[in-house]
């Protein structure tokens, strides 16, 4: 039996990159997955990780940032497929942002970012709070960034991504605040914090589409995130932020005391 056998998840923002592995391990781990993306090709990505996999995954195209295709996604996971146990806000959105851009960009810049990053996450979080609380417990695990954590190498928040960088602190107060609420509710919020993590969003930093030589040889993988957050789940801890940082063993730390569980 496998150790999600009879769980049903969602993941947002799956159609590639890190998202994709991470619905993937969770169908690996025997869990029902709805995967959504505002891409159309993750009807396309569903099925052949439910082909692979042999459990079923449905994907479906809808927008975190939009309030009625978050509460459609919710719906179709509770009618469709039984129920929610695991929700992992992966969605997010990326761009250069400088602080003396002009204003209309400033303020256009923050909805794209905020609304997917941030206000995406209260959305779709509160949008199946109540059905984690009816099904006696579960798990949110909100991907995050190591920026938030003590930093282990230089290029952490990069002065080029202002909002970027707010959105995921941003998180840090929903982690830490959910997790103690929905305590009582048995129900778990985490945050993994990766680095360097191949992805066409990392890719698509360089001109060629290309990982340079150097990162390359280090860079981390969907897999190694996946494989992170199924020992995070297994665990049952929350409140924490779990970093993985490349060059380093991508593995579940320690718990840590109260006083740095969001900090590190």
């Amino acid at each position: 039996m496998a150790a999600l056998d009879g769980k049903v998840a969602i993941v947002s923002g799956a159609a590639q990159g890190i998202g994709e592995g991470l619905a993937l391990g969770l169908s690996q781990a025997g869990a029902t997955v709805l995967a959504f993306d505002v891409q159309d090709t993750i009807t396309q990505v569903a099925e052949a990780i439910e082909q692979e996999t042999g459990n079923r995954v449905l994907g479906m195209v809808a927008d975190v940032s939009k309030r009625a295709d978050v509460e459609r996604a919710v719906a179709t996971a509770t009618e469709t497929l039984g129920g929610i146990d695991i929700l992992v806000n992966n969605a997010g959105a990326w761009k250069p942002t400088l602080v003396d851009s002009p204003w209309e960009q400033a303020v256009a810049d923050w909805d794209l970012i905020m609304d997917t990053n941030f206000k995406g996450v209260m959305m779709l979080s509160r949008a199946c709070v109540p059905h984690l609380q009816s099904r006696g417990g579960g798990d949110i695990v909100n991907i995050s960034t190591y920026y938030v954590l003590p930093a282990r190498s230089e290029g952490t928040n990069n002065p080029e991504t202002d909002l970027y960088n707010a959105s995921k602190w941003a998180l840090n107060g929903f982690t830490d605040t959910w997790s103690k609420y929905l305590a009582k509710d048995n129900i778990r919020v985490n945050g993994l914090c990766m680095g360097a993590t191949d992805s066409p969003m990392l890719r698509g930093l360089f001109p060629t589409g290309e990982l340079p030589e150097a990162m390359a040889k280090t860079v981390m993988y969907p897999s190694d995130i996946a494989r992170l957050m199924l020992d995070l789940i297994a665990d049952g801890r929350t409140g924490e932020n779990i970093g993985a940082w490349v060059g380093h063993p991508v593995e579940l730390p320690p718990p840590s005391p109260a006083h740095r569980r969001i900090s590190g």
